[in-house]
């Protein structure tokens, strides 16, 4: 006897088998049990989780010859259930909307539905994939649809309810099948193998679960082929090797290289993934599902009933998701969706694969403020290894006092003058560092008044970066002459003035430039940047 593939065998057969669409079937079955059947359903849902098996459920209610009328309990052994069950019955008519989809297919079920049925209580068109259906076969279709004689059902099936008129679906009562929950699935899968009495992993059936990606038949197939190699029990490295999924545990490994910037070894495990025999897109989508779950467990806990993990996976992925931030794992989750549809059409699969691990490799240049914040803070807290017990010392843009040395004779406050300021202008820039030093030793003291020193520049940056460390220069003029006084950037005249602003982008107000100047996380970060603040300005959306 001809072998019979599990999808098949442990097809539900009546309302109370059908899994994981109860509010489906709950319903159906409030309809036959008042007589209230519809003329029409169209059941939609992605692949494998129960549209033709619940037509065929409906049609032996309705037809069950066991009964004087539509029935919740089919007996699933008379002429019509049976026939039913195999695609055979003579009122029982199922139809693939993809090669019968031209308007002389859908004239011809006109003109056959006029009759009665042979045997049974009602004629039944099922129509699989009826999306497929030509728009002037779906116009051929209104009328019966609309006014169909009471000895006629249609049932409907598609995948792309977006595709069928609107015309259709408003004569049609709408049912939407949800995908199959990984826990029903596996439950499912363990009441079919203690059934076949092969033994198997509980990891392998939570691998299947999450392969299965919500449909039944999938996961059926999948563990056929399992079964097939004849070696028990079935466990998750039978599943690597004989369905060529990728290793978890490497793929695990990976992101943890990825996250340690380690790019010889991620360029290996990259290769040693491709000899295994996986193709370029099975390793993207690989590393997208652990990214996914990665983001899972840094947004809610890796207790989330969102994670589909075994328990050494989650403890491996927990290390691992600590050492990426959401907004990072974001970032790669879509470079590798782009990645993704690339390689498809590239001959150059294994290159551009190997670029993008590289690139995500080099996530701190990516970092989200909210990271590098962190990381800044982090570096200043950090004792210095000489002196783990000592005060920590503090990153800041303005340098201490004691650290510049009086590099000129004391000045007395009265007796500063515009010209001994100039006369000690090299001498006291060189006290500054980095860039205060770079952008100071570019202006000119230019005036001296009421304890307020004006200092030119031809360059607006110079200016700029000047004005947002008027602190620091002042408090470097204070060690270096003794006087405390106020300064005052300015512009020459006839310099150039600053570009001008992106189109769309506004220049923001001085003391809306102070502010954001003074949020103690900017200034963290121009500090531990070593960096200079040229302009702010408003984006285009924020105007």
């Amino acid at each position: 006897m001809a072998y019979t593939v599990l999808a098949r065998r442990y097809r539900s057969q009546t309302f109370d088998d059908v899994v994981g669409q109860d509010a489906v079937a709950q319903t159906l079955r409030n309809a036959i049990e008042s007589d209230r059947v519809a003329h029409a359903y169209l059941f939609n849902g992605t692949r494998g989780v129960g549209k033709t098996t619940m037509a065929r459920v409906l049609a032996k209610s309705l037809n069950c010859l066991e009964f004087d009328a539509p029935t919740l309990t089919p007996c699933c052994k008379c002429d019509s259930c049976v026939n039913v069950n195999t695609g055979e019955d003579l009122d029982v008519i199922e139809i693939d909307g993809a090669s019968n989809n031209s308007v002389d297919d859908i004239r011809e079920l006109r003109q056959n539905a006029i009759y009665r049925p042979a045997r049974s209580r009602f004629k039944i068109y099922i129509i699989d994939e009826v999306h497929m259906l030509s728009p002037n076969a779906f116009n051929a279709l209104l009328k019966i649809l609309e006014e169909p004689p009471e000895h006629v059902k249609f049932i409907f099936a598609t995948t792309e309810p977006n595709k069928i008129l609107p015309t259709v679906q408003s004569r049609c009562q709408r049912f939407d099948f949800n995908s199959i929950s990984p826990p029903i699935v596996g439950a499912q899968l363990k009441k079919i193998l203690k059934s076949e009495k092969i033994k198997a992993d509980d990891d392998l059936i939570l691998h299947l679960s999450r392969l299965a990606n919500g449909s039944m038949r999938d996961a059926l197939s999948l563990l056929d082929q399992l079964i097939s190699t004849g070696i028990e029990p079935l466990t998750v490295e039978l599943l690597e090797e004989f369905l060529g999924e990728p290793n978890r545990a490497k793929i695990c490994n990976l992101l943890d290289r990825i996250s340690e910037k380690d790019a010889a070894e991620v360029l290996n495990i990259v290769d040693s993934l491709l000899k295994t025999g996986l193709t370029c897109i099975q390793i993207a989508d690989s590393l997208i599902s652990c990214m996914r779950d990665l983001m899972v467990i840094s947004a809610a806990g890796d207790s989330s009933e969102l994670l589909m993990l075994t328990a050494d996976e989650k403890k491996a992925m927990t290390a691992v998701s600590q050492k990426f931030d959401i907004p990072a794992l974001i970032f790669s989750i879509t470079t590798l969706e782009k990645l993704r549809w690339t390689i498809k059409n590239s001959e150059s699969a294994r290159a551009l694969l190997e670029a993008s691990m590289l690139r995500l490799a080099l996530s701190e240049h990516f970092l989200g403020v909210e990271k590098l914040i962190n990381q800044l803070k982090q570096s200043i807290a950090r004792p210095t290894a000489a002196g783990a017990g000592q005060v920590k010392k503090k990153l800041t843009a303005e340098p201490a006092i004691n650290d510049i040395p009086a590099a000129v004779e004391t000045i007395a406050a009265s007796e500063l003058t515009l010209e001994s300021i100039n006369q000690n202008w090299p001498t006291i820039v060189s006290t500054a560092k980095g860039m205060t030093a770079s952008m100071l030793k570019n202006g000119v003291p230019a005036q001296y008044t009421g304890g307020t020193l004006t200092v030119n520049f031809e360059q607006e940056f110079n200016r700029v970066g000047c004005h947002d460390r008027h602190d620091e220069i002042c408090k470097i003029f204070r060690a270096a002459t003794g006087a405390s006084i106020k300064m005052k950037f300015e512009l020459q005249n006839g310099a150039d003035k600053a570009p001008a602003a992106p189109a769309g982008n506004r220049p923001i107000n001085s003391s809306k430039r102070q502010e954001i100047l003074d949020d103690p996380d900017i200034k963290t970060i121009i500090a531990g940047l070593n960096a200079t603040v040229s302009s702010i300005e408003l984006a285009k959306e924020e105007q």
